[in-house]
């Protein structure tokens, strides 16, 4: 697992975080993973995957209808364009 070292951090912002991971009962390592996580992984964000499954339900796509898709496709490997 990678590990990141948070160089020049001030006296006052590192007591800070002491102070707020002992609020939730945690180290204060475990807290930067915590604030860390929240930031780069907002649990409001889009996931692709469920957007379109939900997508999927509200028109009644199935399995059927995917299978049909798959079995109309052209499997060949696609051209390259050529631009000249």
């Amino acid at each position: 697992m990678p590990a990141v070292t948070i160089r020049n951090l001030s006296e006052e912002t590192h007591r800070a975080l002491k102070v707020r991971a002992a609020k939730h009962n945690r180290s204060t390592e475990a807290e930067m993973r915590a604030i860390l996580e929240a930031a780069v992984r907002p649990a409001g964000r889009l996931r692709l995957g469920a957007a379109l499954a939900e997508m999927s339900r509200k028109i009644g796509l199935t399995n059927a209808d995917v299978d049909a898709l798959e079995q109309t496709r052209d499997a060949r490997p696609a051209e390259p364009m050529c631009f000249g």
